[in-house]
């Protein structure tokens, strides 16, 4: 009965110590699906509406100057 009690002690710390790295694995996991799935979705929209054109910022256009006659 003793030895029960030690290896289910062993089992307990054991995954005590271990649960804060299973649980970062999954949540990296879990970041990495998200991240994957957002890069499709972007890739499809692209597709559909092809590459986007670059264009200046509102605002960002050249303004004239008067020049001295």
């Amino acid at each position: 009965m003793e030895t029960l009690i030690a290896m289910v002690a062993v089992f307990g710390l054991f995954l005590f110590m271990t649960l804060p790295a299973l649980i970062g694995i999954a949540r990296d996991r879990r970041i990495d699906r998200q991240i994957r799935q957002a890069e499709a979705a972007r890739a499809a929209a692209e597709r559909r509406t092809g590459p986007a054109t670059a264009r200046p910022a509102r605002g960002a256009a050249p303004h004239r100057t008067a020049r001295a006659a």
